[in-house]
Parts: C-alpha cells; sequence; structure tokens
C-alpha cells in the first residue's frame, strides 16, 4: 500500500521553512521507527512535513500528487489543530484515503481523537506493530475498531529509525556541538511520578522503563557512524540515567568500540548526587551536558509536584557536575498552581546559584492525562483555548490567578548571568575578529595565505 505520513509539528517554526535552518530541528524518532516497520512489511512511505511546505494550499496539493491509501499523523497537544486541519484536507481531496492518528494526543485523550469524522482510525500507545497490523487490515478489506490499542513492541526487534524519512540534517541545541548531529532513543517510559507529567507517560509507555540493550543500541550507533560520521549525539530518553547498570555497560562499549563524540542525555539530580562515579564514567566516554529538570527552588512547589527531590539535592547535583565538568542545560517552571511570588523568587535564586550552561525556563502548561491537568480542570484555572498554547516557549498565560508581568521579570532575572556571559562572548568574538583581520592582511601581503 502506499502510506504518507504527515509531520504537523509546525507551532513553532510555522510553514516554509524550507531550505531555512530551523532551531532545534530533530527528526521526530517515533515516526522514523513506524516507518522503519512499515517498510519492513512492503509498503511505500512518503513524508508531507508542513515545515516544508508554504501552506495548507501546497499541503492539499502534495496529498493530490502523492496520492496515499493511507496517511498517518502523529499528533502532540501542541499539534492538534494542525493535525486535524490536515486530516480534513486529506478527506477533501479523497475521501477513500483512510486517515489514521497516533502519538501523545491520541493516546491521552483517545474519545475526543476519534470523535473527528476526518480521522478513520486512532491508535493509543506505541504504534510500530499496531499499525503495520491496521494497514494489512485495511489492504483486505476486514473491518478494524476506530480506536485501536498499541502493542507494545519488543524494542531490540524493532528496525532501526528511518532517518531518511526527514529530509533535513538535524540541528544540534547547543553551537558548542559540532555537525552531523543525530538524535537516538536508547528506551521508552518513565519511572519517576511528576505530577506535571504522570499519568500521562504511563499511559502511552506502560508502568516500567523498557530499555534498548547496549549492543543494540552499539549496533545502531556504529551504522550511523559509518553513514554520517557524526560528531556530536543526543539521547533522547526521559530517563536516560535511570539504570546504573545499563549506563555503565554503555559508557564501557562506547569507549570499547571508540567512540569518542560527545553526548547529552537527560538526567535528575537525585540520580546525580547518588552515582558520582557513574557521572564520571560517562565524562569518560563523551559526556558533555546533563538536561536536568530542577523545576522549582522551594521546597512546597517541588513536594506538589511530586518531584521526590529536593532544593538542596538541586545544588549538590549541580555543583558535582561544575566539579566534574559537565555541562548543566536547567529546565526550570515558573507559574505553577498555588505558587507565590515568594517561592518564584526561590526558584530565580536557586538558577542563580547553579549557574546553569543553558537556563531554559518556561510556563507551566497543564497538559492533558496529567494530574495537574485534573487539578487545574477541578480548580478553574486553565486558560488554555488552542492547541499552539501548549507551546513551551509560549509567552502565553496559560492558568488563572499567575501574575505573568511579575514572572516574564523573573525570568529575565534568572537568566540575568546567561545573558551577561553571552555578551561577554560576543565582545570577544569581535575583538578576536579585529585582531584577526589585520594579520590576514598582512599575511596575504606577504603571500603567506
Amino acid at each position: 500500500m502506499k502510506v504518507v505520513f504527515i509531520f504537523p509539528g509546525i507551532a513553532e517554526t510555522g510553514f516554509n521553512k524550507s531550505g531555512q535552518p530551523i532551531e532545534y530541528c530533530w527528526l521526530h524518532q517515533g515516526l522514523c521507527t513506524i516507518s522503519a516497520s512499515t517498510k519492513a512489511k512492503g509498503h511505500s512511505v512518503e513524508l508531507i512535513d508542513l515545515r516544508e511546505l508554504s501552506g495548507w494550499d501546497e499541503v492539499r496539493a502534495k496529498i493530490k500528487e502523492l496520492s496515499p491509501d493511507v496517511i498517518g499523523i502523529t499528533v502532540m497537544d501542541v499539534d492538534k489543530d494542525f493535525a486535524i486541519e490536515s486530516a480534513k484536507i486529506a478527506k477533501s481531496c479523497d475521501s477513500r484515503i483512510k486517515v489514521v492518528i497516533g502519538g501523545p494526543y491520541a493516546s491521552l485523550v483517545p474519545k475526543e481523537a476519534s470523535s473527528f469524522s476526518s480521522i478513520d482510525h486512532v491508535i493509543v500507545g506505541e504504534g510500530e506493530i499496531s499499525f503495520t497490523k491496521l494497514l494489512d487490515d485495511i489492504e483486505k478489506g476486514r473491518p478494524s475498531e476506530k480506536v485501536i490499542m498499541g502493542e507494545p513492541p519488543d524494542l531490540d526487534k524493532l528496525p532501526f529509525a528511518d532517518r531518511e524519512l526527514f529530509h533535513f540534517q538535524e540541528q544540534p541545541l547547543e553551537r558548542f556541538l559540532q555537525l552531523p548531529f543525530v538524535t537516538l532513543i536508547a528506551g521508552r517510559g518513565c519511572g519517576h511520578d511528576c505530577s506535571y507529567c504522570q499519568p500521562a507517560e504511563r499511559m502511552i509507555f506502560g508502568n516500567r522503563i523498557r530499555r534498548r540493550s547496549v549492543a543494540n543500541t552499539i549496533e545502531e550507533l556504529k551504522i550511523l557512524r559509518d553513514k554520517y560520521d557524526f560528531q556530536s549525539i543526543l539521547f533522547n530518553d526521559d530517563s536516560f540515567t535511570q539504570n546504573r547498570k545499563w549506563i555503565f555497560e554503555f559508557c564501557e562499549e562506547y569507549i570499547k568500540n571508540k567512540f569518542r563524540k560527545p553526548f547529552i542525555c537527560q538526567s535528575r539530580a537525585d540520580i546525580i548526587v547518588k552515582n558520582e562515579d557513574m557521572v564520571r564514567l560517562m565524562k569518560r566516554a563523551g559526556l558533555c551536558m546533563f538536561i536536568i529538570g530542577f523545576e522549582s527552588g522551594n521546597q512546597r512547589i517541588l513536594d506538589f509536584l511530586r518531584k521526590r527531590t529536593t532544593v538542596e539535592t538541586n545544588l549538590k547535583a549541580a555543583k558535582l557536575c561544575r566539579k566534574i565538568g559537565v555541562r548543566i542545560w536547567a529546565n526550570y517552571m515558573l507559574g505553577i498552581p498555588t505558587e507565590t511570588k515568594e517561592e518564584v523568587m526561590d526558584t530565580v535564586n536557586m538558577i542563580l546559584k547553579i549557574r546553569p550552561y543553558r537556563p531554559s525556563p518556561t510556563f507551566f502548561s497543564p497538559h492533558p492525562g496529567t494530574d495537574l491537568f485534573d487539578f487545574c480542570n477541578e480548580h478553574n484555572l486553565s486558560i488554555v483555548e488552542r492547541s499552539v498554547d501548549y507551546l513551551r516557549s509560549s509567552s502565553k498565560p496559560k492558568v488563572k490567578n499567575i501574575d505573568y508581568d511579575f514572572i516574564q521579570q523573573a525570568i529575565k532575572m534568572s537568566k540575568k548571568r546567561f545573558l551577561d556571559v553571552r555578551l561577554a562572548r560576543k565582545i570577544d568574538f569581535i575583538r578576536e575578529q579585529r585582531i584577526k583581520q589585520p594579520l590576514r592582511k598582512f599575511c596575504t601581503s606577504l603571500k603567506l595565505q
């Protein structure tokens, strides 16, 4: 069958980004893995990436040109409106096209997702097995349920991600990382219980972390090295450092197989402070930055978020990273329900003490499927109106009873040191260029260049 996947993620970038660098432009690993599984069953696959198109008229033209039997759309909360519009256009082009959606939105609110007449099937959870089974049913004319529960696959048995599905080179999230840059996921799920994330994560991936074997992960890295000669990598797991034994084995194999490329991964402050030897081994293997969800500098708020850590632990983790030489990408939230201005300033002061390489603040968003989403609904707090309002970098207010003007000022204060350092780096760069330019001219005159 002819399958066309649609990536509707234009909430941040917008249309018409073809040929332009897209900040934090990474592959969608889920689509890439489902694409690989679909191709393995003998179906043809194409991609419509809305970022590459000029607008909805070109989306319509592209669907007509490709004339698919089935369209598959991955949908996050922030992409819902664009995904549904894509589905409507597909049906208007040819009502015989079967439209299937999956991803977090479909998994967390399947009843709502299945209510759209332009949607034929909704896959809840993981889609590699269930989507290809559905294709078989469609091809043979067998009836299928509208809402299909996904089957969790054995991750080691999945084909490696079809990176050729997307038509661009992934871009690193920091300038010190060299191209080619790649992303990879070594496991699915999260073993923690934060109220801004759970139980949504468990609803998608199950109650436990499922991890690829070290051998399987290293095998894909070897292929990426041979094919792309990658120079830096992001492991985009939600809980990359959760399994100490796995990390030790992975680092040993990473070093043994002569990988010397720097990598970034996510971790938690409590894991870092309890595993200094593990962090040192990761640093030796190539770890150059941890992405850490510190979230708040106030203990009451950390407890409210069910973070299961402390402000003291956050500061200790930062101190340990500085000692070992691991950069910190610091995620933190402001505008959390019940948070006072004094508690906001506790977070600002914590971030100033942590001195992260990259401070990454955001307004709290009440995402469907989470306990804090239910809390906001029960107390009539949410003021999210459109799917794009879930955008992490959005400056639009999310919940009631929050002074967002104050929050904006607090964010500026928390980033002051970062902005000062960035300005200093620019000044140093300008001075360096002013020195180099006359030197180049002098060398040219001596015919030394």
